[in-house]
């Protein structure tokens, strides 16, 4: 069976305390504007102009700071096994998300799709 999927946001990591000033710093620094999301106050997103296509957003974290990347995709289960496949190792679950470990340690979170449908089936890789 087939699924897609594709590069959703890449996500900067800051501890809690510093989330504010990191959000004010990056919106600064790629010259777009910054913007909480309501009823998921940890992040803080950065105008679409940052990356056209891509959501790059402030993560307020409760560990050391870190980027991570999240991959959106129309079957969770299936893009997991497939990452899995490739070497990372499924760290934690988060509602309908999966954490994953990439080989070099980094982070990367399998998520539901989020795009808009339409923007999702024009950039999504077919996998399977």
């Amino acid at each position: 069976m087939t699924h897609r999927s594709r590069a959703y946001a890449v996500l900067i990591d800051t501890p809690r305390e510093d989330a504010p000033a990191s959000a004010a710093f990056w919106a600064g620094a790629l010259g777009v504007e910054a913007r909480e999301v309501p009823g998921e106050e940890q992040f803080t997103v950065l105008s679409a102009d940052a990356v056209p296509g891509l959501v790059v957003a402030v993560q307020a974290v409760d560990d050391a700071p870190r980027f991570h990347v999240d991959v959106e995709t129309d079957d969770v289960e299936a893009e997991t096994a497939r990452l899995v496949a490739l070497g990372a190792v499924e760290v934690s679950r988060w509602l309908e998300c999966r954490v994953l470990r990439a080989p070099g340690g980094h982070l990367v979170c399998v998520i539901p799709v989020h795009s808009d449908a339409g923007f999702f089936a024009e950039h999504a890789r077919v996998w399977g």
